[in-house]
């Protein structure tokens, strides 16, 4: 599917600054010559008739194609052709203005000049209206022949019914607010309409005529209240959406369809209501118009949206895009004598144009070309290498696209190497005085760009003073520079320092992008130098294998409160209150990090790595290595995990809590009503008493889960810091490559923030499972596993702290990440870290077999157990049994992959 330009056949400016709408246009053979005459209304009340009639396509207008053109007093709302007038069944028009209804004849007399015929316009009759009209529908009703008779719909709701020349009765609309597009169907002798409560309603015209009849919308109201008959609703679906018009077509001989264009969806109805089928549509349209389809059982339609498109649909299916020069309000297919079938648009400020769509044929040939002999080696030479290319490409091509070197527009942040010197916290910040630093964030367009939208993002508890910001346009070839500050909002040190900026506008063609750019903030904001704490409970050791750089090199910024004779030690205070000290070897490459609070260890030892990392980055330095000697600080990380579990824990008591409470708020509320309602009255034997109780319970309740749910965002934070610096520790320990660290990231760090639905637990969990039973499995069997899809809040930690445990364990034998299942891989153990045994028997069995010895599984079967939980040895009866209640048969525990389904029957 292509997308073409609609192909002028003919065009013209109707008038000049003319308001036009949907019920402006009408095509139709209104001189009754066999020939379709174009009829546009304006809302400054001039009627034209045209009758196009090019000499070639796009040829320019002529004078003699505007038939007629008529000044009239009144603004047109709608025009329609049809046997308005009795005694006669040839075509009239009918005009309908605010507060009257015209109807005219148009006739033409053959001229004999050649400025071509003449044509009249001569008034047959007209009413008057005592409200102001909306719209107009027309057609056989009650089944009549030979004559349409007409129904006008007003403002307030009402129909008026005209049988030609003579007014027939009025009725309202049930219900009725505003008015909405109005059709009639011949089929079912109804009017479909949409209500203003966004309701497809069908009323019978034999209901509306036998109503009783009212003088005023208070008269309709009175009659639901009273006797007589009133209107009812044949039927009705909610739609959920204004509708901008209304088509009725007829499907095949037996039925018909109605077709409703709605604000962001296309609706087709059977005659009795249901759907037939529904299109969504992604733009904004803002005309319609059905007709009929070379295909039995479809319905051809052409729609015009506010992109200057027209789109045609055989029922859902989209089947040719067209550009037009102007947005569409109104669009019509017309049949004149020299071509069939041409599009007929009109905008609201007065283009019309007919077109057609397609292509105009190609009358270019390609000249012959000298024949030449192929040479068929070169060729399969040359799609070898086309092929290694493609080959090549496919590996490494992301599935994004990447980012142009030249872009449209690009966005730099520049962060002040100096805090502010006067902080710009607001008022209600944490108490302690907390110290600012400037963004100056510079866009720079090559084009000239529009919708122009900054939006700086810092984690909590970081904050910036100003996070969105946005430009009409920016100029090609300048720049917008805009200054924000930082701070730190809360009384806890954030888990990432630093920010994302993005920036996005539309280019000039409309496409929307988005140009992004991260920037990192100083550790000087959130911490400052202090003495240094001689004694700490958590300690960190990296070993570099260069020698030791001083610390005033790495950390010049906190030298003010230390001892500058004793630079192999430095103290930092983050403003949480917390201190770290950092210590560096007078013998040996060695760095310790130690404090208090393990969390808080992180940026330290984060910002170490990465100074050290870039005093030792350049090409003489190409094997500097950092690592950790190990062990890995589990139990301390273990902690901060069974806090921040219990919080969640306790924000779902706080949950049911309050749902009781609701509940029982609730109850008493109806037995309170119902002593209230009694015409009796009756002691409240204390209810009142128990309903304010409950409600201060509902209050306590309420601010204790808030106050649980700040501890909880704070000791997820926490927990962030605390695992991204576990990760930083096992990736030196095992010296684990970028892209495994990024897996183990991956695993470890799912979430952003924690939610009702998902939590941390059970994602991380889910993860490390999937990495030992795939890259970190030691049998096929164990890739075979799938692990469960329903993820769901745990009853408690053991689970996830053995799973953690393990992987560390098979990380220290050799295992490595990947993305793709490896086979199984020997075991190598690092030093520095003591293997934790998976059962009783492997422990038994590293205690008996000489060191660099491999026993062949086969020999020891006989003594192999089924798996037995570490702490009771129950196997599958106990409750903390780790495998979910895997049959030991099917179990990923490296001792079972040896034992027959035979052999284990012994054993249970």
């Amino acid at each position: 599917m292509s997308l073409f330009k609609a192909r002028d056949w003919w065009s013209t400016s109707v008038g000049e600054q003319e308001d036009f709408d949907q019920g402006c246009l009408c095509v139709a053979d209104v001189d009754n010559t066999e020939s379709d005459k174009i009829i546009v209304g304006s809302y400054k009340g001039i009627l034209r008739i045209y009758s196009p009639n090019p000499s070639k396509p796009g040829a320019a207008f002529q004078p003699e194609e505007l038939i007629v053109e008529l000044q009239l007093q009144d603004p047109i709302l709608q025009v329609e052709v049809g046997k308005f007038v009795s005694g006669t069944e040839l075509l009239h028009m009918a005009v309908l203005h605010p507060r009257k209804l015209s109807v005219f004849a148009v006739s033409g007399t053959m001229g004999t000049v050649e400025h071509g015929n003449q044509y009249q316009l001569k008034l047959i009759y007209e009413h008057n209206l005592q409200r102001t009209a909306c719209n107009l529908t027309f057609g056989a009703f009650g089944g009549v022949k030979g004559r349409d008779l007409i129904c006008i719909q007003f403002m307030d709701g009402m129909l008026m019914f005209f049988e030609q020349e003579s007014f027939a009765f009025g009725r309202f609309l049930p219900g009725c607010l505003l008015p909405g597009p109005l059709k009639y169907c011949c089929r079912t002798d109804s009017f479909i309409t949409v209500s203003s409560s966004r309701q497809v309603e069908s009323y019978k015209y034999q209901v509306v005529a036998v109503a009783t009849d009212a003088e005023s919308r208070h008269d309709s109201e009175q009659q639901k209240l009273g006797s007589g008959k009133r209107i009812t609703i044949d039927w009705m679906v909610n739609i959920g959406e204004q509708a901008l018009d209304i088509y009725i077509t007829p499907l095949n001989q037996a039925s018909a369809s109605i077709l409703i264009l709605g604000e962001r969806n296309l609706y087709c109805f059977k005659e009795n209501g249901q759907l037939r089928f529904m299109k969504k549509l992604e733009y904004n349209p803002s005309c319609f118009l059905p007709y009929t389809s070379v295909l039995e059982g479809t319905i051809n339609i052409l729609v015009g949206n506010h992109n200057n498109k027209l789109l045609v649909y055989q029922d859902v299916t989209l089947k040719w895009i067209a550009q037009l020069p102007h947005v569409p309000v109104s669009v019509q297919v017309a049949n004149f004598q020299s071509l069939k079938g041409v599009i007929v648009t009109l905008s609201d400020s007065g283009h019309l144009q007919c077109s057609y769509l397609g292509t105009d044929p190609s009358f270019f040939q390609a000249p012959k070309v000298d024949s030449r002999e192929l040479n068929y080696d070169e060729m399969e030479s040359e799609m070898k290498e086309l092929n290694k290319i493609i080959r090549v490409a496919a590996k490494t091509s992301d599935i994004l696209p990447k980012a142009e070197n030249n872009d449209d527009l690009n966005v730099t942040v520049v962060v002040s190497p100096n805090l502010d010197t006067v902080s710009k916290v607001p008022d209600d910040s944490i108490d302690v005085p907390v110290p600012s630093i400037s963004l100056k964030v510079m866009i720079w367009s090559q084009f000239a760009v529009q919708d122009v939208k900054l939006s700086v993002c810092v984690q909590s508890p970081l904050a910036v003073t100003q996070d969105q910001m946005c430009f009409a346009a920016i100029e090609p070839g300048t720049s917008r520079s805009v200054t924000l500050s930082v701070f730190l909002k809360e009384s806890f040190p954030p888990a990432i320092l630093g920010g994302d900026t993005a920036v996005s506008y539309r280019t000039p063609t409309g496409v929307p992008r988005i140009a992004q750019c991260t920037f990192s903030l100083p550790l000087k904001l959130i911490c400052q130098p202090v003495q240094p704490s001689k004694n700490a409970v958590h300690k960190i050791t990296i070993d570099i294998n260069k020698p030791p750089v001083n610390i005033s090199v790495l950390f010049p910024d906190f030298l003010g409160e230390s001892d500058h004779e004793q630079m192999n030690v430095l103290g930092f205070k983050l403003l949480s209150g917390s201190t770290i000290t950092l210590l560096s070897s007078k013998t040996s490459s060695r760095y310790r990090i130690q404090c208090d609070q393990f969390e808080d260890l992180w940026l330290i030892t984060k910002g170490l790595i990465q100074h050290l990392e870039e005093t030792f980055a350049g090409e003489e330095h190409k094997d500097f290595v950092c690592t950790f000697p190990g062990p890995i600080p589990l139990q301390e990380y273990f902690q901060l995990v069974d806090r921040h579990f219990e919080l969640r824990l306790n924000a779902e008591k706080y949950k049911e809590l309050l749902s009781e409470r609701a509940v029982q708020y609730r109850a008493i509320q109806r037995r309170l009503l119902t002593h209230f309602k009694d015409k009796t009255p009756s002691p409240l034997r204390n209810l009142d008493t128990l309903l304010d109780g409950t409600y201060r319970q509902i209050i306590a309740l309420a601010d204790a889960a808030e106050e649980n749910q700040t501890k909880l965002y704070q000791a997820f934070t926490r927990l962030k810091s605390a695992t991204q610096l576990m990760v930083l520790l096992i990736g030196l320990w095992q010296n684990l490559s970028r892209d495994q660290v990024a897996i183990l990231e991956a695993a470890f760090l799912p979430l952003t923030q924690d939610s009702q639905e998902l939590g941390w637990e059970e994602c991380v969990d889910a993860a490390v499972v999937y990495l030992l039973r795939t890259c970190l499995s030691k049998s096929s069997k164990d890739q075979a596993l799938s692990p469960t899809n329903q993820l769901s809040m745990p009853k408690d930690t053991c689970r996830l702290k053995k799973h953690i445990t393990l992987l560390c364990d098979r990380l220290s034998k050799g295992g490595r990440l990947s993305l793709v299942a490896d086979a199984p891989q020997h075991a190598v153990t690092m030093p520095g870290f003591q293997t934790i045994p998976e059962s009783e028997l492997e422990e038994r069995m590293a205690d008996h077999t000489p060191s660099g010895m491999f026993q062949n599984p086969a020999h020891v079967t006989k003594k192999l157990e089924p798996d037995r939980c570490r702490w009771c040895s129950r196997g599958d009866n106990c409750k903390d049994d780790f495998d979910n209640n895997i049959p030991d048969i099917y179990d990923m525990c490296p001792e079972n992959s040896a034992i027959g389904e035979t052999d284990l029957r012994k054993f249970q």
